[in-house]
């Protein structure tokens, strides 16, 4: 009896030790975002996480790839991180328009959401802005931590002025 305790005890420990491992990512609003951008000395290039409630890859990205220490540190110091849902339903202003939740078939969509994934709704797909909130590139699919960091650091470190993305992939 006292070795079975012992090992639950132990594998306990191991998970409360796995879980220790994760890292917070500071997710802020796309308002938040916009403004940190203009009032930062330094302003970051901005991430948006574009996903929907239902959608399973979308939560396996934030479990497995958001939540990997190494992506969850260089994300936070090179990026402003924005969750958005694209089927969100509260409107969001910016640059002088207001982008709201349009319904279609079954549940509709947001049009900010629709103009970052440039008329794609595919979900999870990420999206990648510079200082002066321009288009670098929306990333579909779900992705590996590993590959992942490749991505973000190709827009995170200004690869993408120097080289396409083919050559610094390896491709």
């Amino acid at each position: 009896m006292r070795t079975i305790f012992t090992q639950i005890s132990l594998l306990f420990l191991l998970f409360i030790g796995f879980q220790s491992h994760a890292q917070n990512i500071n997710w802020v609003s796309w308002e938040e975002a916009v403004e940190l951008s203009k009032t930062d000395a330094q302003p970051k290039k901005l991430f948006i996480d574009v996903y929907t409630d239902w959608c399973g890859w979308c939560k396996k990205m934030d479990k497995d790839t958001f939540q990997n220490p190494e992506v969850a540190a260089y994300m936070q110091d090179n990026f402003y991180m924005v969750k958005l849902d694209g089927e969100g339903k509260d409107p969001i202003e910016y640059q002088g328009k207001t982008f709201k939740f349009i319904a279609s078939g079954r549940r509709g969509y947001h049009e900010l959401a629709a103009a970052l994934l440039q008329g794609k709704l595919s979900y999870p797909t990420v999206v990648f802005l510079d200082e002066n909130l321009n288009m670098l590139s929306p990333v579909p699919g779900y992705q590996k931590a590993k590959p992942f960091l490749q991505i973000a650091k190709y827009f995170g470190d200004n690869i993408y002025k120097d080289k396409d993305w083919e050559t610094y992939a390896g491709k």
